[in-house]
């Protein structure tokens, strides 16, 4: 039986803000001006990210994919905070391998880092960014 997804991945409004918000932060405290490469690499990784999401092959095993899709897992951490912390700190450096032969034999794993596993999770919660 499949699970019941959600059409469209969920996302948080707020992502790839964090780094943004800070630069222009201390930009006025300085009295400059962010640099215009600085901004244009955080909306370059925006607009990947929304790429991404809607690309067949990146969403074909892919672990970040099913979990912001899968509505289950979404009600989840979006009513616990307890379930969000238990999720987050479950994939921080973490290796994950698709019980699968082909995944087995090819060695292929998913994995995540620690900002990327807050991204996801706030991501999944429709709000902050991976610092939140």
């Amino acid at each position: 039986m499949t699970k019941p997804r959600s059409t469209k991945p969920s996302s948080s409004p707020e992502r790839h803000t964090f780094q943004v918000k800070g630069a222009i932060k201390r930009a006025e405290e300085k009295g400059e001006e962010v640099p215009e490469h600085y901004l244009e690499f955080w909306k370059t990784a925006k607009e990947q990210d929304e790429a991404d999401l809607v690309d067949p092959e990146w969403q074909k095993d892919n672990m970040e994919y099913d979990l912001r899709t899968s509505e289950h897992m979404l009600t989840q951490v979006r009513t616990s905070d307890n379930y969000a912390q238990n999720l987050y700190a479950a994939m921080c450096n973490r290796d994950f391998q698709r019980n699968n032969t082909w995944p087995i034999l090819t060695d292929q794993k998913w994995s995540c880092s620690w900002r990327h596993a807050g991204g996801i999770v706030a991501d999944m919660r429709q709000e902050g960014d991976y610092i939140d």
